[in-house]
């Protein structure tokens, strides 16, 4: 039985490239590092996936620790007989891929973590309940979710990001159910859990012993990684590296793609 048909994912370029893992973030999907990807499937061998409880990939009712998204990278990577890559992670997905090096270094050639520190936060899972909870969800129809994400969410959503950024990134988790209607795409029990169980306990000691050589990148205008715990993960562990791009919020690759792309190009170094 294949494991990695659980998941919606994609491979891209030249089978016998360097390989790359790219995990997204929360409430994301895989096809959230295309325009990354585009600019070096020419040469490299790259995997993007859905990871579980998100977008088109298999919605267990439980297992959403850093440790059960990790543990199925395993599994995907094993079943596809990687066993090096280059591994880059957003947000909680840098969690993950942070709990997957700290575990299994042996995997991974180059660890790159965009912009998530390993803080606890205990009371982290509300605000994302909060804004998934005033979604009255499911719509009747596309129409009636777009309209309501642009006109009633920009005017009464308290977001910490760019309010038309997050309604965009919600109206895209919007498909058509079976039954006609249209509603999450994520599991939206699933990413509560995954905000509460990647924040009960802080990841310090998985920062610490990192072996692998690392980039932390932080997106200059962040609200989720302060300069502190940059500047504290950097002096934690010689293996870490870092970069912060101006001009760019939490979504660094999406922000300022060029610059990011660049920069974890001189890291894996070069092409």
């Amino acid at each position: 039985m294949s494991y990695l048909n659980n998941f919606y994912h994609l491979l891209y370029g030249p089978e016998d490239g360097r390989k790359w893992v790219f995990v997204h973030g929360l409430m994301g999907y895989g096809q959230n590092w295309r325009r990354i990807i585009q600019g070096i499937e020419a040469t490299e061998r790259c995997l993007a996936y859905d990871q579980r409880g998100h977008g088109r990939s298999f919605q267990p009712p439980e297992g959403y620790s850093p440790e059960d998204y990790a543990d199925d990278l395993k599994k995907i990577v094993d079943e596809l007989g990687w066993g090096k890559f280059v591994l880059v992670g957003h947000s909680m997905g840098g969690r993950n891929v942070l709990n997957f090096a700290s575990r299994f270094p042996e995997y991974v050639s180059h660890l790159v973590i965009e912009d998530i520190g390993p803080e606890a936060n205990p009371t982290a899972h509300e605000y994302y309940e909060y804004l998934l909870n005033l979604v009255p969800s499911p719509f009747a129809s596309r129409d009636e979710a777009k309209r309501y994400f642009f006109e009633d969410f920009v005017k009464t959503a308290k977001t910490r990001e760019n309010i038309q950024v997050m309604a965009n990134y919600f109206y895209s988790n919007m498909v058509e159910q079976a039954n006609g209607t249209v509603d999450w795409r994520f599991s939206k029990q699933g990413i509560l859990d995954s905000v509460r169980l990647g924040r009960t306990d802080d990841r310090w000691d998985e920062v610490k012993s990192l072996k692998v050589p690392t980039l932390l990148v932080r997106g200059g205008n962040s609200k989720e990684l302060s300069q502190e715990n940059y500047d504290k993960m950097l002096a934690s562990n010689p293996m870490i590296k870092g970069v912060v791009i101006p001009g760019a919020g939490h979504w660094v690759h999406s922000d300022q793609p060029q610059a990011f792309s660049e920069a974890v190009k001189l890291f894996v170094g070069g092409f």
